[in-house]
């Protein structure tokens, strides 16, 4: 069986990865198999898209490719491109699929049913034509070990009571994950009329969620990855809230599903923090997260609209597993006894978020408070959120296994 020689493209400074593309499982697992090992496939043409970081990649299109419709978007996303070149392996050679698939850009085009040397010799003919580019690092392409592209685990934070904290706890939650993180983590901010992410991280963005959902029809990862702005001491990702209130009556749940399903396909967690009531937009984050922090202030009101939040994801029928209660300001001497409050909303806490004066202090200044104040108790409280959000990543990636 040949195998992909994977060497350095030209100028010697990144290697050669390859992608096959085919919807049918059995010919894609035969063409990963005569190319050799670390070869990748992936069902769907977008999900390469949604991988490339710059690096040399030659995708090699299996014979479901064949089709106008994906030769189309071969043409739109990839021609042109100088870190990615396109190889088609078709059932049948034809002068119609040959036209179709050269004037797509398409490098080469072969038969299934030929020598497997040939398509090596190809890829690697293409690949050596190739050249690195400096696009947004994006996570390399790979797989999770089933088969299966990695697609970010998904947190909302969510509170049914303003003033929990909620939005402090996300931002820095989101940045501690940002710094463990190899692949991108990004935090949007989906209180739509009243977000403020942007201010609590002092950044000026270029772009917010409405210039997301003004391209919502031909959103894509690069295009979605454009429109972020950058948090350069940790590298956090961020998709800012709509800088006028008016504008998320723009906005609803399909918009954001999809723009949360988009982030997915290149980063490693993805971070939401919503506001302090329930409407669609809310509902539908919900119901595509993987963890939903229900984060409760140590006080009556608090407590008791977030008795009333969890007996409204109950009768909608949210699995119980994914909900995680985080009690802020859990070190308060306001008379309330941390078990009286579980017992009350009869769920146990899974993190507990100490008051701190270098809170406030850290949201003025616009610094997180775990770069500010890193050795602090509630520092240490997100941190040990963040083990507790990895490690059922882990354990979630293992099953899938």
């Amino acid at each position: 069986m040949a195998a992909i020689d994977f060497h350095a493209s030209e100028g010697g400074s990144a290697p050669l990865a390859v992608a096959v593309v085919e919807e049918v499982p059995s010919v894609r697992v035969d063409l990963e198999e005569r190319l050799g090992p670390g070869v990748t496939g992936f069902e769907r043409l977008e999900d390469v898209m949604g991988r490339l970081n710059g690096s040399p990649v030659v995708v090699v299109l299996g014979p479901s490719c064949s089709s106008a419709e994906v030769l189309g978007a071969v043409d739109r996303n990839l021609s042109g491109r100088p870190d990615v070149g396109t190889v088609l392996v078709a059932d049948e050679l034809s002068t119609t699929i040959l036209q179709l698939a050269l004037r797509s850009g398409v490098k080469d085009v072969l038969t299934l049913q030929g020598d497997t040397l040939q398509i090596v010799e190809a890829i690697e003919r293409v690949g050596e034509s190739l050249r690195p580019t400096a696009a947004a690092p994006l996570a390399p392409i790979t797989d999770g070990g089933d088969g299966e592209t990695n697609r970010a685990r998904v947190t909302t934070v969510f509170s049914t009571k303003g003033g929990s904290g909620k939005s402090v706890i996300a931002t820095n939650l989101a940045v501690v994950l940002a710094e463990r993180s190899e692949g991108p983590v990004c935090l949007v901010d989906a209180d739509l009329q009243f977000g403020d992410v942007a201010v609590m991280m002092k950044l000026a963005p270029s772009h917010t969620i409405v210039d997301a959902v003004s391209n919502i029809d031909r959103l894509d990862p690069s295009l979605l990855e454009s429109l972020l702005s950058t948090h350069e001491a940790s590298g956090l990702r961020v998709l800012p809230a709509p800088l006028e209130p008016a504008f998320a009556d723009q906005i609803g749940a399909p918009e954001m599903v999809k723009i949360i399903e988009v982030l997915r396909r290149f980063c490693s967690h993805v971070v939401i923090d919503t506001p302090a009531y329930f409407n669609d937009v809310v509902l539908g984050l919900v119901e595509v997260s993987d963890d939903v922090l229900l984060v409760a202030g140590m006080d009556i009101p608090n407590i008791k609209n977030v008795k009333i939040g969890l007996q409204t994801l109950r009768l909608l029928n949210t699995p119980m597993e994914k909900l995680r209660l985080i009690l802020n300001r859990a070190n308060s001497k306001v008379k309330l006894d941390i078990g009286g409050v579980e017992r009350t909303l009869q769920v146990q806490a899974e993190a507990l978020i100490p008051s701190d004066v270098v809170v406030p202090q850290s949201v003025n200044k616009g610094v997180p408070f775990v770069h500010s104040h890193p050795k602090s108790g509630v520092a240490k409280s997100i941190r040990a959120l963040a083990d507790l959000l990895s490690d059922a990543d882990v354990e979630a990636r293992r099953k899938r296994g």
